[in-house]
């Protein structure tokens, strides 16, 4: 890596894929796309449908950026939709609204060839002046410590900042987040496809006993239009997601008990009584 705001020439390192939701962001997309650090390895914009001219925009300033369109609704199903089309080496989910800055990209990736498997970004890692927000309300930040002290004690994780989605991973992780882009357009939506998915991702990849490391980054206010999120129904539907991911988490080693007992029982010597 060159700096902290390019890469290291195609071939001599990692390949990176930034993938991008969009849902009428044509205003916000110029300012995202000058901050996209040099030598990527390709942008895919995964669109909802937008009614703006989202796509006009991206095609005419990145004529280089993968446009996949997505298959449901929701921010979850545009990153599903974009991690499998994504062919780089790592994979850097960022927002289209401004909000997650582009140029914090490098550190992530460094954070990765350190030795993580996943490098999630926090706007309240201790320590440190490059964690923080301009965005987050009192009430927001609240909701979101007490979802990451419940987490933390449910997972024995020690996420700082459990609801963000600025993350960057080693494409290799992406069986373990279980993931379905699969879906003609306007099907009925699926588990992880709403605004839970930070949360879905950042507890599958701890059960699963990858490397985390926790990366600052600073968050900034959408720069234009509103956001979609909602914070009571969607804090509720986090909450929702880590009592059902525990559940899930349970069932697989429930079922991975039952199979060593399986095989076990199949392995047992002839004439031996049961």
């Amino acid at each position: 890596m060159k700096s902290d705001s390019s890469f290291a020439p195609n071939g001599t390192g990692p390949r990176v894929s930034v993938v991008i939701p969009t849902l009428n962001e044509a205003r916000n997309l110029p300012h995202v796309f000058t901050d996209l650090p040099a030598g990527l390895h390709e942008v895919i914009i995964v669109d909802g449908y937008s009614q703006d001219d989202t796509l006009a925009v991206a095609r005419r300033l990145r004529p280089d950026a993968r446009i996949v369109m997505q298959t449901r609704r929701g921010k979850g199903n545009a990153l599903a939709c974009g991690f499998a089309a994504a062919t780089g080496d790592i994979i850097a989910m960022i927002d289209a609204d401004g909000s997650t800055d582009p140029k914090e990209i490098p550190a992530f990736v460094r954070a990765l060839l350190d030795g993580a498997d996943f490098a999630k970004g926090s706007r309240f890692l201790p320590g440190t002046d490059k964690a923080g927000s301009s965005d987050i309300t009192r009430l927001r930040r609240l909701g979101n410590l007490a979802l990451s002290s419940c987490v933390n004690a449910m997972y024995g994780t020690r996420y700082s900042d459990l609801c963000y989605g600025f993350n960057v991973f080693w494409s290799r992780c992406l069986p373990v987040l279980g993931l379905h882009a699969e879906s003609p357009s306007g099907a009925e939506p699926v588990w992880g496809d709403g605004f839970e998915i930070e949360t879905l991702i950042s507890i599958r990849i701890a059960v699963a006993g990858l490397r985390i490391t926790e990366v600052p980054s600073f968050e900034h206010p959408r720069i234009y239009g509103d956001s979609n999120l909602r914070t009571f129904s969607d804090g509720s539907r986090v909450l929702r997601t880590i009592m059902a991911e525990q559940r899930r988490a349970r069932r697989a080693v429930d079922g991975a008990v039952h199979a060593g007992e399986e095989r076990a029982r199949r392995q047992l010597p002839t004439g031996v009584i049961e």
